[in-house]
């Protein structure tokens, strides 16, 4: 079980939604959308951490948003932090990423690309933190467990494991449930992302997707018995800055979580 600021994520508690937009681009669409979530998982008395990323360092184009400035971004989740009380999980990308974050969240993230990058790792376990590593497109969910035993080689034990789609040829990405029992049998908490699953990475000059396959790959991995669901989450995802194709429509979330959550609850032998 990981504990991140009160919320207990695996060990048979109850499913966790880790959501919010790709990445921070302006306080008014980070605000909306933290609190719209938070008004619906109170409702629905599930636990919430919230997410953005406060830059994108790995877009597909040199002319792709990465976001409005570190040290804005960081102040917005900071303050979605103070004025809401929500945990903040954000992405690093870089050694130096984790000390400039500092206290604006609660979960540093690695991506995907990233989770063999061992400086990286040891730094976020070395923060105290909550790490969330996401399997990369590459690699064998087994071998999430050398991952994952570099943070805790810092005495942090608080980590995720998160699965996101295998590469399958060159533009588009599978998710091979198996992986979620593999990745259980490290004892640590598993996540799936059921938005970045379905994109098509770098297809042209941005990232493509089918998010019509978000339901159901949340919904078989529920099945499964996930500790926490991630879903990138966007008022507009037309007209998002990042991943577009591939974001959760805000106004659908509620219908939705109701429906994830008579799952988990079946799954745990409670419904």
């Amino acid at each position: 079980m990981t504990e991140v600021e009160g919320i207990k994520i695996g060990g048979g508690n109850p499913l966790v939604l880790i959501a919010g937009p790709c990445v921070v681009e302006s306080s008014d669409i980070v605000f909306a959308t933290a609190v719209k979530i938070k008004e619906i998982t109170e409702r629905l008395g599930m636990p919430y951490i919230f997410k953005s990323s406060f830059k994108k360092a790995n877009r597909t184009s040199v002319a792709s948003f990465t976001g409005p400035g570190d040290e804005k971004a960081l102040k917005i989740l900071a303050s979605v932090k103070s004025t809401l009380g929500l945990p903040v999980l954000t992405d690093i990308h870089a050694p130096e990423d984790a000390k400039m974050v500092g206290d604006s969240a609660d979960v540093l993230q690695i991506p995907a690309f990233l989770c063999r990058q061992t400086d990286l790792l040891l730094v976020a376990g070395r923060s105290g933190k909550a790490v969330n590593i996401k399997k990369g497109q590459f690699l064998a969910p087994e071998d999430m467990a050398h991952a994952a035993a570099k943070v805790a080689s810092t005495g942090n034990n608080k980590i995720l494991l998160t699965e996101r789609g295998t590469t399958f040829g060159y533009h588009d990405l599978v998710v091979d449930m198996r992986s979620l029992v593999i990745m259980k049998k490290t004892g640590y908490p598993v996540v799936m992302d059921a938005t970045h699953s379905v994109q098509q990475p770098s297809k042209g000059a941005e990232s493509g997707g089918r998010p019509e396959f978000i339901k159901p790959l949340a919904r078989a991995a529920v099945a499964v018995g996930i500790d926490a669901l991630f879903l990138e989450v966007h008022p507009d995802p037309q007209n998002a800055k990042s991943d577009a194709a591939s974001q959760f429509p805000l106004d659908q979330l509620e219908d939705f979580l109701i429906d994830i959550k008579r799952l988990d609850e079946a799954a745990r032998g409670k419904g």
